[in-house]
């Protein structure tokens, strides 16, 4: 019987993981997003055990509370893809991956480095890189993303999130969160230390290689997309069908904001399973 992956040790640093699920299922790794944790899929989890699944919930740089270096070079995508990495290897087998917001960001560079260890991909909200900057040039991304330009401003970020019901709690709602998401942010982020790290993952932008991920992907890919998504445009979510060369399906989600796994989770494990089971059987 395989062992529980309560956490994982890699790169001087000690993440936290919730390992659940039937022992013996074919593992799926969870990669949650900004501003959440692993609970991000507190209602997706149980669905996939339904299914036989055991998933691997990872709290990731910049959250578990012993992996929360200072410096902004920590936090590149080399260093994230890194982590998630070494999760698989711990697990000893390749696996099934999913990731919502960051998580999905994370995920697509995981499948572009190392698809050997990637069965099937499952992203959630977030387009192909290479999809997400071309959209990048329109007007109407570059408008939802203003919001990244605040997070690069030195501490005024986590100053505003100080106050209860203040700039970042509004912000949040209006990105589609219900109050008690808000008040999860504040418990789980906030209140845990975790936000000026998370920041990180953004203030490490610049330093990405315009370029490096500019190819396609050859993991079987779902893509999950929402229409009242306000931080990603219709055009980047249908451009990811460009940057897939292995089988791929695109599904959107009417009505439905850009916190799928906690507003539509039903929709959210379908889609895994779903590509899950496709994969198993193309194997």
């Amino acid at each position: 019987m395989t062992d529980r992956i309560r956490v994982l040790h890699h790169d001087g640093l000690t993440f936290d993981v919730l390992d659940e699920g039937p022992r013996d299922g074919k593992p799926v790794v969870l990669l949650h997003g900004f501003p959440e944790r692993s609970s991000t899929w507190r209602l997706v989890a149980p669905l996939l055990h339904e299914a036989g699944l055991r998933t691997l919930a990872l709290d990731q740089r910049g959250y578990s509370p012993g992996a929360r270096p200072r410096r902004r070079r920590d936090y590149r995508m080399s260093k994230l893809v890194g982590d998630v990495v070494a999760l698989i290897e711990q697990v000893g087998e390749p696996v099934h991956l999913a990731g919502h917001d960051w998580g999905a960001a994370v995920g697509w560079a995981v499948t572009l480095r190392r698809p050997d260890l990637v069965r099937s991909w499952t992203a959630v909200s977030v387009p192909h890189p290479a999809a997400f900057a071309r959209a990048m040039k329109t007007k109407s991304q570059r408008r939802r993303s203003r919001y990244m330009l605040f997070f690069n401003v030195p501490l005024v970020p986590e100053l505003s999130a100080r106050s209860v019901g203040g700039r970042f709690d509004r912000s949040m709602r209006k990105a589609g969160m219900t109050a008690d998401e808000v008040e999860r942010f504040r418990r789980e982020i906030v209140e845990y230390g975790a936000l000026p790290h998370a920041l990180g993952w953004y203030r490490a932008l610049p330093l990405l290689k315009p370029g490096s991920t500019d190819y396609k992907t050859t993991v079987p890919t779902t893509f999950l997309w929402s229409d009242r998504d306000i931080a990603i445009t219709r055009g980047g979510a249908e451009a990811t069908r460009e940057w897939v060369d292995a089988p791929y399906q695109f599904l959107e989600l009417s009505g439905v904001s850009h916190w799928i796994p906690t507003q539509a989770p039903d929709d959210c494990a379908a889609a895994i399973i779903e590509r899950v089971l496709a994969s198993e059987v193309g194997a």
